[in-house]
């Protein structure tokens, strides 16, 4: 019996110190979790505060004005912004996709380009942004000939998100099952009735999922806008792809810039609609997960 019970008293006694740790590891945890919280709280509770008194109707519906704060409004910005992420999510998402799919389902995984452009996908994911409005102003805007238009911020800010939307959507479809794969094929279906029909609406959730917390990511980008013209101040809607433009990121970094403090009340209802976006998109790519979510 003492032979027995040794193993058991072994692991009691070198297990007596754990508790202690795992105890200090989750209130490490959770401090910085709370204090994540307070900072964005007080942060958006600032905004908030600020911004209360332009909240209305003004904001959206009145073009910016660089003498009368209290005429002034984003319509403009608002607009430019719907206009270049619409176009952005247009070329991003189609070919990321595609993309996963091709190294997913087809891609041999024992050639050497294959890898290799596995490799630069995990890299571009982490290039910084303004390295991408460099590219965009030499060779999108100069090379190709697009000028500093509204198609020009799309198809950059869209080459910045791809990556990704390409390693999101290849993580969902590696989560679908091999067994669904193995079935469809078993059953006589074609390897892209295969994708089309099982691994892509099972992989709805997750590519849905990280294509809109992309998006979310290149609607607040600035930096590589203002290599590509988005100037500050337009007292007009974009009326086509190829026009001038201006987004919410650069007309509130506009207007913190500005001296007169009603200004700075425009700058900050202006952030409160920028984050009213990005949580609609946040909030559509909860909805989707949960809504078409499967549980093998």
């Amino acid at each position: 019996m003492a032979v027995l019970s040794t193993p058991r008293s072994a692991v009691q006694l070198a297990g007596k110190g754990q508790p202690v740790r795992e105890h200090l590891f989750r209130i490490a945890l959770i401090s910085s979790l709370a204090i994540a919280f307070i900072f964005l709280a007080a942060l958006l509770t600032y905004v908030l505060v600020e911004g209360w008194p332009r909240l209305d109707s003004r904001l959206w519906e009145n073009m910016p004005s660089i003498r009368d704060p209290e005429i002034a409004g984003a319509q403009s910005a608002i607009t430019g912004t719907l206009w270049v992420i619409s176009l952005t999510a247009l070329f991003t998402i189609p070919t990321g996709i595609a993309a996963a799919i091709y190294l997913e389902e087809y891609a041999d995984k024992s050639r050497w380009w294959n890898r290799v452009i596995e490799l630069n996908i995990q890299n571009l994911a982490s290039v910084p942004s303004i390295v991408y409005g460099i590219l965009g102003l030499g060779i999108i805007a100069r090379a190709l000939a697009l000028g500093f238009s509204v198609i020009t911020a799309s198809i950059t800010l869209g080459l910045l998100v791809l990556p990704v939307v390409i390693i999101a959507s290849r993580e969902a479809i590696r989560a679908v099952p091999p067994s669904i794969r193995e079935g469809s094929l078993a059953l006589g279906a074609t390897q892209w009735q295969t994708i089309s029909r099982q691994v892509l609406p099972a992989a709805i959730p997750g590519i849905a999922t990280g294509s809109i917390l992309a998006l979310s990511r290149a609607i607040g980008e600035a930096a590589p806008l203002l290599m590509l013209g988005a100037v500050s101040f337009i007292r007009f809607n974009p009326d086509g792809v190829f026009a001038s433009y201006t987004v919410l990121p650069i007309q509130i970094f506009n207007w913190i810039s500005q001296s007169r403090e009603g200004f700075h009340y425009l700058a900050a209802a202006a952030i409160v609609i920028l984050l009213a976006i990005l949580l609609l998109m946040n909030s559509a790519a909860i909805w989707l997960r949960n809504r078409y979510q499967k549980r093998w």
